[in-house]
């Protein structure tokens, strides 16, 4: 299938350069520009990826400097407070993603949204590892007639390092907004101080049962994933640490550990425990997940591109088909001791 050329934003970085190899490893064809401030380092990643093109980006030009090259649908790599790629997108009705905004930094981008809610698919893919995070709940929930209570954690392991904007992202994120957004029995309220770190002094279970001190961690997910369900109390909390397939002599990992309660399909009480797992990292998880969300928003997956609206990962993913690209590249969704 031909589209006009993906716009990746911050493409020469880390999560970038990664998103944008997973994408071309599925449509060898399809054609990227690979967007920043520094022409240099835009056409020197461009180089490395091939069939694609370096191009340097102004963000306060309405038109990003790009003037009226054609573009299929814009992915942004990192913060950006003047909204620049998201304003472009819209103007053009172009499909847009964006990974790296915090949950208290939703409402600009949803007003913009809402004054032009048919100019196409917009995605708000700030999920932890776009999509990731959901897409495992949702298919360990599937075994569940009622889903009551949800708790994340996730283990970041301490060698796993990404590139200058994912610190810059978590510096900012942390400074911002310490409390958690958490719901606790049906209400939404905010875990702050000692609080965020409860149950003290762990907060995180990791997949080989250790519990790792961490804190309270406001991601979208917990929104998404209560509304998607019903549970009354959701709760997601982070930790560094050494991961469980280091911690047993191997490569460091990235790992997701969930834990869902509710009842059965005979309404009897059922709790479980699951952990996705992927030894990459936490920066080729996310590249997956971008790549798969960009190939629903311009069509590459061979269906009509993904009509306008305003989504989270997890309503554009296909679930079936991320945890088969999940197992293809080494990781998987584990179900573990309760």
């Amino acid at each position: 299938m031909a589209i006009d050329p993906i716009l990746l934003l911050g493409g020469s970085g880390a999560i970038g350069r990664r998103s944008a190899a997973a994408l071309r490893a599925q449509h060898p064809d399809v054609p990227l520009l690979i967007g920043g401030r520094d022409r240099d380092r835009a056409e020197a990643a461009a180089r490395a990826l091939g069939q694609a093109e370096g191009v340097a980006i102004d963000p306060d030009a309405p038109d990003l400097g790009l003037g009226d090259r054609r573009v299929g649908a814009v992915a942004v790599f990192y913060a950006d407070p003047r909204l620049a790629g998201l304003g472009y997108a819209r103007a053009r009705g172009l499909p847009h993603l964006g990974i790296s905004s915090g949950i208290y930094e939703i409402a600009p981008e949803v007003a913009v949204y809402m004054q032009r809610p048919a100019a196409g698919a917009m995605v708000l893919g700030y999920e932890w590892l776009v999509g990731a995070t959901t897409v495992a709940t949702l298919t360990a929930a599937r075994d569940y007639a009622r889903v009551d209570t949800i708790a994340i954690g996730a283990l970041v392991d301490s060698e796993d390092q990404g590139g200058p904007a994912v610190e810059e992202d978590f510096a900012r994120l942390s400074h911002r907004l310490p409390a958690a957004l958490t719901r606790v029995d049906g209400s939404w309220t905010w875990r702050e101080g000692e609080d965020a770190r409860a149950p003290a002094p762990a907060s995180v279970r990791a997949a080989d049962g250790r519990a790792v001190a961490g804190t309270g961690f406001s991601s979208i997910d917990v929104t998404g994933l209560a509304a998607a369900t019903g549970a009354r109390d959701v709760r997601f909390d982070l930790a560094t640490g050494e991961s469980s397939t280091r911690r047993r002599g191997g490569d460091f990992s990235t790992e997701i550990v969930i834990a869902l309660a509710g009842t059965d399909a005979r309404g009897a009480a059922k709790r479980s425990r699951h952990a996705l797992i992927h030894p990459g990292g936490a920066a080729p998880l996310t590249a997956l997940g971008v790549a798969m969300l960009l190939e629903r928003l311009t069509g590459l997956d061979g269906a009509a591109p993904a009509a306008p609206g305003l989504y989270f990962p997890y309503q554009l993913i296909d679930h079936a088909a991320y945890l088969a690209r999940l197992r293809a590249a080494g990781g998987a969704l584990e179900t573990l001791p309760d």
